[in-house]
């Protein structure tokens, strides 16, 4: 049986404030994510996860996903993203946590998840489910998102680094600490995003 962690990849020690925004979110809105393997759209509903939904559209209007790496990639469980190109940026904003919302749907292939590494601290790195993971539904983590086209693109990112450190290549310390300086000269072969835009 598969241990499964889905941890933001830093350990934090405390919650940082962050000034509320006046961005009024769609209840429904769609992204597209342009990568290197092609693109693919994701639908979010207010109504599955509000608070998820809310830092997601805010994470997309500043660019945050752009040039990003999909730095996690384990083939038939999950494709994990959100550390954004520049550290001085993520060393921020990986420290904006939201609060929980309460579960309304299931960790099924195709949906979207932030991970965390405990009760509230959701902030900006998140998930694709590449496969029926109800074995994360009882672990905290919420869906607020599903790809509606190109799964088959998502299913196409590069895993061949495997898991993370110490069962894989990559070290999440290091993603944390040096972002895309870390990645790119070392795990070449990483996908990633070259835009993520909202569709109207």
């Amino acid at each position: 049986m598969r241990v499964v962690t889905i941890a933001l990849l830093s350990l934090f020690t405390a919650a940082c404030q962050k000034p509320e925004t006046k961005a009024v979110v769609p209840e429904v809105f769609r992204v597209k994510f342009q990568t290197s393997q092609g693109d693919f759209i994701v639908e979010t509903s207010r109504a599955w996860a509000p608070r998820g939904a809310d830092r997601f559209h805010e994470l997309v209007n500043m660019r945050y996903f752009d040039e990003g790496r999909f730095f996690r990639v384990v083939k038939g469980f999950i494709a994990q993203f959100g550390v954004h190109r520049d550290f001085d940026v993520h060393g921020k904003w990986r420290n904006f946590f939201i609060l929980d919302d309460p579960p309304k749907e299931k960790n099924l292939r195709g949906t979207l998840a932030f991970a965390q590494s405990g009760p509230h601290t959701r902030a900006t790195e998140m998930f694709v489910n590449l496969a029926d993971n109800s074995m994360l539904d009882a672990q905290g983590f919420v869906p607020f998102s599903k790809v509606i086209e190109g799964m088959d693109v998502v299913d196409k990112l590069y895993s061949g680094y495997g898991e993370m450190r110490p069962q894989g290549e990559i070290d999440p310390g290091r993603v944390e600490e040096g972002t895309n300086a870390y990645l790119i000269p070392r795990f070449p072969k990483l996908d990633y995003i070259k835009r993520a835009v909202f569709l109207q």
